[in-house]
């Protein structure tokens, strides 16, 4: 029912949740993503007594503290910041040191209602955004995504996983194979997973010092594994199988045997469609 002097009125509560949402990040500063920064956000929530440490965030990225991702925390905001910073710090192409971020703390009632994808909505309609269901906050893909072929805007194709990068925890001199690729898997700021074997227990490795790097530690695997067997670096995770003879599209490192062989990750347009579309606005990592 429209005319010149009527009209139907509609009230959007979720918009109007989004907009102050918004709003209320607009006024913060970006600070540096540092562990200093994200023990400080713990320090002021237990001075402020805060019930829940849930809340939604921004990160901004450059010198231009360009908006390209928002998300939530279930747990603990300084947590969830803490995981990206990780992340980020195992990549190619950028540094900790360009990204700052703001956060607010949500009250634990309101998280019934998506904060989060309030900001997405409203922040994605103006062309912000770029790291949401981007390739950012995924957790491990699993088996069936390894062969995936990625687009040329993706997170890990713009910043893929540093091998370059020292693997943490690892304790110089004779050890099982079984031992050392929990230690790496642990010690690496990226996903790295692989097929048990009871091979590994009765294999010994020595590693030589504890500030190897992952291609180093990588290549000391790949002398000890197999034949059949090979250590595959995708553009945003490794994995190692019991597969030498297949190639991965998004494989631009194979560790097989005493053999470091560098290839050329596939892509595809930015605006080409996907069988199955990645959604990680909800992702915890």
């Amino acid at each position: 029912m429209t005319g010149q002097f009527s009209d139907q009125f509609r009230l959007s509560i979720t918009r109007a949740l989004g907009d102050q949402l918004a709003e209320a990040l607009d006024k913060l500063t970006p600070a540096p993503l540092t562990q200093a920064n994200l023990d400080e956000l713990d320090e002021r929530a237990k001075v402020e007594k805060l019930q829940s440490r849930s809340g939604v965030y921004q990160l901004h990225h450059g010198p231009d503290r360009k908006l390209v991702y928002v998300g939530k925390a279930d747990k603990p905001l300084s947590s969830r910041l803490g995981n990206h910073l990780r992340k980020i710090s195992g990549r190619r192409n950028i540094s900790i040191d360009e990204m700052t971020f703001k956060c607010l703390y949500v009250a634990e009632d309101f998280s019934a209602v998506a904060p989060e994808k309030l900001l997405i909505k409203k922040y994605k309609a103006s062309g912000h955004i770029p790291w949401n269901a981007n390739g950012f906050g995924n957790k491990d893909p699993g088996r069936n995504r390894d062969r995936t072929v990625l687009k040329a805007n993706h997170f890990d194709m713009l910043f893929p996983i540093d091998l370059g990068r020292a693997v943490e925890g690892l304790t110089p001199g004779e050890q099982s194979l079984f031992d050392l690729l929990q230690r790496i898997k642990q010690g690496l700021p990226y996903n790295f997973r692989y097929m048990e074997s009871a091979h590994f227990k009765k294999v010994a490795i020595a590693l030589p010092d504890s500030d190897i790097t992952a291609d180093g530690v990588f290549e000391l695997v790949a002398k000890a594994l197999p034949d059949s067997w090979q250590i595959s670096a995708l553009m945003g995770y490794t994995i190692m199988y019991d597969d030498r003879h297949t190639d991965y599209a998004s494989a631009w490192r194979y560790y097989r045997g005493d053999e470091v062989l560098e290839a050329q990750p596939a892509a595809k347009a930015a605006d080409e469609a996907d069988e199955d579309s990645e959604d990680d606005e909800d992702d915890e990592l």
